[in-house]
Formats: structure tokens, C-alpha cells, sequence
């Protein structure tokens, strides 16, 4: 059994610091007690421990005490990406068998036809609350979060997280960057990504800060690592990019007190972490999935020069090797075993078990070094990953073959020097299909950040004699250019 997260939390630490936003400030005592008043008001909402809700809003403070609140009493949260279409979003809802979906007013509209319930947050705060008993131990199994990932399908997957999953990750984490009182972890992550989540269950395991953002922003970024009023932080390589430019400004360095700049979605260039070196930012490189519920290797501060490219050792743990290996630098998929790996799916994936023999395949190619250091060769040969944000190729092909004119498509990613990458599509159409008309059809289906950047008209697709589609020839036509 594990304690209430924030029972124990508020208990334990009632005054300190707990979460910032904006100007203000609230304790974990605070926390508490506005998590509990909108618990009460869920429950006079009908919500009932074990029921699954989804969340839609933006990262927040708001957010973040209804989050709280949905623990308090013992629902499921389904965290939907805001970014998402109502195509999107609609799919994820109907496969995930919500009762309800709790939803940020001004967000409202994106679903309003959805035949899930809809609980506005202007609902809950204006119902009157209904108390009910906390639960003040929870069990390991306990789904807490699911969020759904791409599959290589082209249909998203919605991962289970349990409270075991969640605390082996912030325990693993903690044992490796460590823990000083006046930490505060600046989260610029969205709320409805592991990598924002694990930071509000990091915040209430350890006792410490977050230093919410809505959106990032690098000019206040910048500022708070170079007055000290932030310890940690994580970051994508986008986002990395942007801090340092802002510091370069100024020729500014990073506050004494700054310990930590978690690089995860994909691997930091090297002039990236050359240039954080001189102004006084630690950066660790670090390597996990939603299935994992974040972090599963990270790189140490101190090895970041010497092992540029490695996303470290695996944290305590945890356990990854690499399929069919046998000698240091031998390439293969990556398999993950530990506490912090996913039960399982739910939705059209239920049935799908995500282990072979007790190891997760993660279906990244990879290679230890002879020091035991891990390497991550692609993320998924196929995955595209821009600004942070993963892209599977597919979702975006079954989007563009449902457009009448288009008998093919195949999609890569070109690489960009803002995004990292952004996706090319390659189309076979019947008659006359303007482009823009193509784009247009995308963002009616697909997130922004999915739509290809450029679209190119061909005669064929490459494939082998199984007819399935050959990718890495798109990429290599992309690279002819």
C-alpha cells in the first residue's frame, strides 16, 4: 500500500511551497484544501472512486487542482492533448469509454458534439460539494493516468499508468539527480504529457515546488535560471535552444543554485550542450516513453561532454538491453523491464499485452557502449519527432488516403533546423489535387504540429515484394535533394 499523495504530502509538509503560477503561490496545505473542496464538488457531480473521467484544459493552475481533485476521489484520468482536432479527440474518447469528460470552459466548443458527458469547470465550481470518504492508502495497481500514445498503427494507444508506475519513477529519478530543500522544478511541459505529469507526482513525493507555465517562454525562462528562483527544469532540444539564445543575449550565466536541465524527446546536439556548458547549465540527456512513465535512463551531468549522444545508464530500477546483442556497439531493439513499465493498454488495445517475457520492446533501435552507456539509433526507425512532440508517420498517411484523389502516401521527416524534423509527404493522386486543398484536408483531422510541412506528387511509392512501404527510400530521397 502507498500513501494518498497529497494527504501524506500536506501532512507531512503543510507550509512548504507547493505550486506557482503566475503571482501567486499556494502550500501543500493550500493544495489541499482546494483539491478537496472541487473533490466534494465532483462527487455531488456524480463521480464515484473507479470511474474513469477524461481532462481537457490547459496547464494551469486550475488544472493542476483538478487533477488533484480527481485523484482525491479515486477516478481514472484520461489527460487529453489540447492540441489535438475534434477528430482526435472524439476517437480517443470513444475508445477510452470516459464517463465524462471535465473540460476548461474556453475549450469546450472543440468537443461539444461529443455524445461523452461534458462537465465544464464553471459546472463544478458552482455546484455545491458532497463530502465522501478519502481513501488515504492506495494500492500499487491503481490506475491513476492514461494517455495515449501513437501507435505504429496509425491508431493512438491509450497507456495505463499506475500509482506503482508513477512512484518507481519519481524514486529512480530522485536517486540520481538527488534532492535539496530549496529545489523548485520550472514545468513548461504540458500537464497532459508524462514528461509535465511526472513533475506534479515528483512535486508531492518529494516535497517540492513546481513553477507552473502555461505556455514556455524563454525570455522569463531565461530570467528565473539566471535569478536562482528555479533548480531544475526540463526541456526538448527546441526549447534548450531557445533558453540558451536568450542568456547568449546578455552573455548571462545560470544562477549558482541551478542544478538540472532534463533533454529528453530526442537526442541534444552536440553544440547545443557545448553552449549550455558555457553558460553554467548542467544538461542531462535522458531516455523513456509514455509507457514507462517518463525517464527509464539519464545521462549524468558529468558525462555529458565525454558521452555526447548517450542517454545514459539505466536509473535504479530500471533494466534495458538490447535484443540479439552480444558485443558493445551491436545494434538491436531496445526492451525495458522495471516497476515503472505499463500494465497495459485499454480501448481497441486491451487485448494487446505490452511485454514479451516480462520485457517491454520498445520497438527503438539501440546499442550499449563498452561501458554500459546506452545509445538510441532511432526512436523507432520511422518516428518523427518535432519540437518534442512525436509523429508517426502512418497517422498521418490513413488521414491523407481518406482524401478521395490520394491512392498512396507515405511520410518521413525532413530535418529542420527550428523542429528538428517536420513531416514530407509523398502522394499518389488521381486527377487534379491542389496542395493546399491537401493541407487544408490534414488540419481538419490532424494536430498542426502533424500536418506535413511539404507535400510532393509521385508517379509511385517505393515498397518491397510484400508491397509494404519502404520509408527509409523516402527519407533518402529527401536527403538527395
Amino acid at each position: 500500500m502507498i500513501p494518498n499523495w497529497l494527504m501524506q504530502r500536506a501532512y507531512l509538509t503543510p507550509e512548504k511551497a507547493a505550486l506557482s503560477f503566475g503571482d501567486d503561490t499556494w502550500t501543500f496545505a493550500q493544495l489541499k484544501h482546494k483539491s478537496m473542496q472541487l473533490a466534494e464538488k465532483l462527487a455531488a457531480n456524480g463521480l464515484q472512486e473507479g470511474q474513469r473521467i477524461a481532462l481537457l484544459g490547459p496547464s494551469n493552475a486550475d488544472m493542476v487542482f483538478i487533477i488533484h481533485a480527481c485523484m482525491l476521489t479515486g477516478l481514472e484520468i484520461v489527460m487529453l492533448n489540447s492540441r489535438l482536432t475534434t477528430k482526435e479527440l472524439e476517437w480517443q474518447l470513444e475508445d477510452s469509454g470516459a464517463d465524462a469528460v471535465i473540460v476548461a470552459d474556453d475549450m469546450s466548443a472543440v468537443i461539444a458534439n461529443s455524445a461523452v458527458r461534458l462537465l465544464p469547470y464553471s459546472t463544478i465550481e458552482q455546484s455545491e460539494g458532497q463530502p465522501f470518504v478519502v481513501q488515504d492508502l492506495w494500492t500499487a495497481d491503481r490506475t491513476i493516468t492514461i494517455m495515449y500514445t501513437s501507435g505504429t498503427t496509425g491508431f493512438p494507444k491509450g497507456v495505463r499508468q499506475t500509482v506503482g508506475n508513477h512512484v518507481s519513477s519519481a524514486l529512480s529519478s530522485v536517486l540520481n539527480l538527488g534532492l535539496n530543500d530549496k529545489d523548485v522544478w520550472l514545468c513548461a511541459m504540458p500537464l497532459f504529457h508524462i514528461s509535465g505529469f511526472s513533475i506534479l507526482v515528483r512535486s508531492v513525493l518529494y516535497g517540492m515546488e513546481v513553477r507552473l507555465y502555461e505556455k514556455f517562454d524563454p525570455i522569463q525562462t531565461a530570467q528565473e535560471i539566471r535569478d536562482g528562483s528555479v533548480t531544475r527544469m526540463s526541456v526538448v532540444s527546441l526549447t534548450l535552444d531557445k533558453i540558451l539564445r536568450e542568456l547568449e543575449k546578455d552573455n548571462a550565466m545560470a544562477h549558482p543554485s541551478f542544478q538540472t536541465m532534463l533533454a529528453g524527446g530526442g537526442s541534444v546536439p552536440v553544440d547545443y550542450l557545448e553552449r549550455a556548458v558555457q553558460r553554467n547549465i548542467p544538461v542531462l540527456q535522458t531516455y523513456g516513453m509514455t509507457e514507462t512513465s517518463s525517464q527509464t535512463a539519464t545521462l549524468a551531468a558529468g558525462d555529458a561532454m565525454r558521452k555526447m549522444g548517450s542517454a545514459g545508464k539505466p536509473l535504479f530500477f530500471n533494466q534495458i538491453k538490447i535484443k540479439d546483442m552480444k558485443n558493445p556497439y551491436d545494434k538491436g531493439e531496445v526492451f525495458i523491464r522495471g516497476p515503472h513499465v505499463t500494465p497495459g493498454y485499454i480501448g481497441r488495445f486491451s487485448a494487446v499485452h505490452p511485454l514479451e517475457e516480462g520485457w517491454l520492446p520498445t520497438g527503438d533501435i539501440g546499442y550499449f557502449d563498452e561501458e554500459g552507456y546506452l545509445y538510441i539509433v532511432d526512436r523507432r526507425s520511422d518516428l518523427i519527432i518535432s519540437g518534442g512532440e512525436n509523429i508517426y508517420p502512418a497517422e498521418i498517411e490513413n488521414a491523407l488516403v481518406a482524401h478521395p484523389g490520394v491512392s498512396e502516401a507515405g511520410v518521413c521527416g525532413r530535418e529542420h533546423s527550428e523542429w528538428g524534423s517536420v513531416p514530407v509527404a509523398f502522394v499518389v493522386v488521381t486527377g487534379n489535387v491542389p496542395v493546399e486543398e491537401l493541407r487544408l484536408f490534414c488540419e481538419q483531422r490532424l494536430a498542426r504540429y502533424k500536418v506535413p510541412k511539404e507535400f510532393r506528387f509521385v508517379d509511385k511509392l517505393p515498397r518491397n515484394a510484400s508491397n509494404k512501404l519502404l520509408r527509409r527510400e523516402l527519407r533518402e530521397w529527401v536527403e538527395q535533394e
